[in-house]
């Protein structure tokens, strides 16, 4: 009874702000958005096999959540371990981690000058002599999806590089010293020692990179807007741009569960795998 007072009212704001308002949205989902007809079933869902908007969104979706768990998880790897040591590694981190300080929109402010059509990328490649590789970054599928990636990378890579160097710092040297005695090679001492004591901080990592690329929004939006047209949509965009712009609540309540269904899926399925009681 005393641990379920502490506990209440944490539970009742959790339901209030998080549970109550997913259940009216799949309650929503099976109304479509018309006076005559408002009770419409499965048709909101539907749109996923007639939509080719909605089609496009679940590939650009797909791209960002593998785009935003391996760049991260690399890089972030990498930079952690160049920088554990060093003479300029409190610098080089410093200038990695920073760009994780802003807002996605101040991120998506800097890159929209660097990546527009007369943008600082353009200029840069002009200049060179190499005004043949300029191109419209942001107008074409799937290169602008690719570019806004790089963009998301850039920022994501700093909490990688934080945590991935709190792994290598807590890891005993004397594992490191013993496997040096045995005659193991740097390659084989990361692979076989420091990678294998990694593994919880490598979970946390892909964890959050991936529920981070199933719903990327702001980013996106204040890049291209989806567009253009509608090619660069995640399913997020999609589900602000049905619900707020199309006045088509309904069908923007279907793409809100199905995005939960799937973010729930994908890290229940991940985390199931990875966090047996033996292996962490």
């Amino acid at each position: 009874m005393t641990a379920g007072g502490f506990m209440a009212p944490a539970v009742l704001l959790v339901a209030l702000f998080l549970l109550a308002p997913f259940l009216w949205t799949v309650y929503r989902s099976f109304f479509s958005d018309t006076r005559t007809a408002p009770f419409s079933w499965f048709d909101n869902y539907s749109l996923f096999a007639s939509d080719p908007a909605l089609s496009r969104s679940i590939q650009n979706t797909l791209m960002w959540v593998v785009g935003t768990v391996a760049l991260p998880f690399v890089l972030g790897l990498a930079i952690a371990c160049m920088t554990n040591a060093g003479r300029f590694s409190r610098l080089a981190r410093l200038c990695v981690v920073l760009p994780y300080a802003l807002s996605g929109s101040a991120v998506a402010v800097v890159w929209n000058f660097m990546l527009t059509t007369d943008g600082a990328v353009n200029q840069v490649l002009t200049g060179m002599g190499l005004g043949s590789l300029a191109q419209g970054w942001l107008l074409t599928w799937p290169g602008n999806t690719v570019v806004m990636i790089l963009a998301n990378a850039w920022q994501a890579t700093g909490v990688a590089v934080i945590l991935f160097l709190v792994g290598l710092q807590s890891i005993p040297p004397e594992t490191l010293e013993a496997g040096a005695l045995d005659g193991a090679s740097g390659w084989q001492q990361f692979r076989h020692i420091v990678l294998p004591q990694l593994r919880p901080v490598s979970i946390i990592v892909i964890g959050m990179s991936l529920v981070n690329g199933l719903k990327s929004f702001d980013l996106i939006w204040v890049l291209t807007q989806g567009g253009p047209g509608r090619a660069t949509e995640t399913l997020a965009v999609s589900m602000y741009n049905e619900t707020f712009l199309e006045l088509r609540p309904g069908a923007g309540a279907a793409i809100a569960v199905v995005l939960t269904v799937i973010v729930l899926a994908a890290s229940w399925l991940y985390l199931r795998r990875q966090l047996d009681v033996k292996g962490v």
